[in-house]
Order: structure tokens, then sequence, then C-alpha cells
């Protein structure tokens, strides 16, 4: 409608929805010739959905186009109008609010600022787990330093990087509870001054372990095996181990990402937040053939109906095959194959690896001279990896 003025918005009778020229994704909604209210359209996950603004003549036509301009500030900058309203909603029912409802709530609203979706499963995993089984349905303003111990205290020792990051968690949930003002006080799981009082300082508990890697003497031997395994988890770790690449890049992976042989991972899925490219060698090109076939429709590397293998796909499958080693120190076997069986250099495994190099000068002079030099160190790794597996293979343990 090219003419959106007071009078002839008054005077619509005709259902519809009706756009402001002057205001993309602003609509008046018509139901009746007495029912008319403003709309915004968005798109949040691919999918349409409206914003109530307000009815008309109620709010007028500046009032909204004000409004819709503001909301969709806030939605670039990742703020979801929905949930802010549910949230304001919940504020007016402080006596009634449980942990469990405002935590998933905070969750949802904190999901814009996660380049990775694992973070969001990580807070609900370690939230769940822990902290739903002593708190789930206490509200917010009951919650204590006894409650936060009681959740914390059974983990501390043991699992103390979890534990850590879990009493991080609870605190930006509480403190995010005290600013909307749905409790007051300290905030019971704060360290600084309060828990750490109580509870033995992380980095003094925490021992440094490394990621269990499977000997690489012993790759040959446990890729024939695993090239026998059925199933889309198989084909993703061979696929990472044949790229010394990492568990987040291969499950993350889209098909539009492999262009004439090469694999270009973008930054937002790389630890180092840069693109890392990968020359990929004949026996990678077959397993993304192989997972094509089984899933022609998916847009990713490896899935299960149409959807990324969780970051568990893996772990599981090492567990079933019974070898007690992690997916990522499958990148600690390569980088031990390539100091003591090769003649490649420290620095051409490093690109590899995709590590930060810490000088300017000396990352502009890797990126243009190791490219080739990275495309014969993944042959050469893949010609170990398809070797024939030798018999009777002695470790030798020093002490």
């Amino acid at each position: 409608m090219s003419n959106f003025d007071f009078q002839t918005l008054k005077n619509l009778n005709k259902r519809g929805r009706y756009t402001d020229p002057k205001q993309i994704g602003l609509h008046l909604w018509v139901k009746s010739e007495d029912k008319k209210y403003w709309i915004l359209r968005n798109a949040k996950n691919g999918k349409q959905r409206d914003i109530s603004l307000g009815s008309f003549p109620s709010m007028s036509i500046s009032d909204a186009r004000e409004k819709a301009q503001k909301l969709k500030r806030d939605i670039s900058n990742g703020i979801d109008p929905i949930l802010e309203r549910k949230l304001k909603r919940t504020n007016s029912l402080k006596k009634d609010i449980t942990f469990k409802e405002f935590a998933s709530q905070c969750i949802e609203l904190k999901r814009a600022e996660w380049r990775d979706p694992k973070h969001a499963d990580q807070w609900i995993y370690t939230i769940e787990k822990f902290a739903y089984p002593e708190i789930e349905n206490k509200r917010l303003d009951e919650i204590d330093t006894e409650d936060i111990l009681k959740i914390l205290t059974p983990i501390w020792n043991t699992k103390t990087v979890t534990a850590s990051r879990l009493r991080g968690r609870l605190e930006w949930i509480l403190a995010s509870a005290s600013t909307r003002r749905l409790r007051s006080g300290i905030n019971p799981a704060q360290w600084r001054g309060h828990l750490q009082t109580t509870l033995s300082a992380p980095n003094k508990l925490n021992k440094v372990k490394h990621h269990k890697a499977l000997p690489y003497r012993q790759i040959p031997k446990f890729m024939a095996k695993l090239r026998e395994s059925e199933g889309m988890a198989a084909l993703a770790l061979e696929f990472l181990i044949l790229n010394a690449s990492r568990t987040g890049e291969v499950i993350g992976g889209l098909r539009d990402e492999i262009d004439n042989g090469k694999w270009k991972i973008p930054a937002s899925r790389m630890k180092a937040y840069k693109d890392h490219e990968i020359d990929l060698c004949n026996r990678s090109l077959e397993i993304l053939e192989i997972a094509k076939s089984l899933e022609p429709s998916s847009t990713y590397l490896f899935s299960r109906n149409n959807k990324r293998l969780s970051n568990m796909a893996m772990p599981m499958l090492l567990r079933r095959l019974n070898i007690d080693a992690t997916v990522h120190g499958f990148r600690s076997a390569f980088r031990d194959w390539v100091s003591e069986e090769t003649e490649h250099s420290s620095e051409v495994a490093e690109m590899a690896l995709a590590h930060t190099i810490a000088s300017r000068v000396e990352r502009a002079y890797r990126r243009g001279s190791l490219k080739e030099r990275r495309k014969n160190l993944l042959q050469d790794w893949q010609d170990y990896c398809l070797s024939k597996p030798q018999e009777n293979v002695l470790e030798l343990k020093i002490a």
C-alpha cells in the first residue's frame, strides 16, 4: 500500500496485512474495521514470526515505526524481543518462578553470543545433571550458599574443571535474576570473597591432563578395524584422523565447504578463529562420497537424518570398539608420528594442525610457503594410516 496515512488506515475494513512502505517488516493487520494491529515480521532460524506492537489507532503510525526500528536494532544485537517479553511476564510472578524455568530462559537469551552450538549443550548438560537435582523447583529468592555447596562439593575435587565452569554458570544465572529483581542479597555462587573461603582454589586442585592418545604405531591396525565398522560415526572418525582435525571442525562440516578437492573450513568453526584449508587425500574424498550416498539430501559432511552428528558420536564409537583413547588424542598421535617417523618439519606439522603461530612475520611466511608441503605431509600420513598393520608391535614404556 503506497498511501499509509491515518485516514486511509482508519477506513480500511478488508481483512489482511498491509505493508508499511517506509519501514521494512512493519505491517498493519486488519481483522475487521474495529480490530487492527501493528505487527513486526522477522525471521529466526529460517522461520518467519510476528511480533505484536500494539493496536491501531491507539498506537500511531509514527510510534509503530519507532517501536519497530528499536526492536530491529535489538534483534541485530542478539536480543530476542519475544523471549524478553516472556522474562518480563516472569518478573510479575516473582514468588512463583523456579530456578529451572528461569535458567532455561537465560540460556536461550545467551545463545546469541555463542559461536558454537555445543556451548549451549554444555550449559544445559551441567545444569540439568548437577544443579537441577538440588534446586530445580526452588524459587530464585530461596537459593542460598548451602544449596550451591550441595551442588558443587561432590564434584569439586574429582571433576574440578566441570565444577568450576558450573559455578560460573550458576553465578551468571543468579546474577541475571538479581538484575531483574527476582532475588536480592549476595550471589551464593560468587567466588571472590565468598565461595573461595570454603572451597579449594581450582588451580591448586586441577592437574593438567593430556588427551589420551592411541600410540601412532597402532594407528594402521585401528584404521583397518575402523573401516570394518558401519555407520556415519565411523566414516567421520576416519576422516578426522586422516586430516588431523578437531571434532567441531568435522561434525560441523558442510558439503559446500568442499571445492575441487579442498576443504575450506571457516574461521567461525576453528579454535584460532582463522580460516583453514586442507587438501583432501583420495581416501578422504572417498569417505565423503560414501557419506553423501547414505544421506543424499543433507547439507552436512556427516549426518544422521539430515542432522549433524552429536559431540558424543565418535567417543561412543571408540568405547564400543574398546579403544582406550580420546578422539582429540589422534591429533597427538599424528604429531608424534611426524616427529619420530618422518623428515617433515615441525612447522609443517603445526600448520597442518591449525595451531596458532605467534609471530606475524612467521605466519605470513608459512602461509605462503607451506601449502604444498602440508599437502605432501597429509598424503604421507594417509599412506601410513592405510598401510598394512604391523603384527606384534610392542610399545616400550620408559619410566
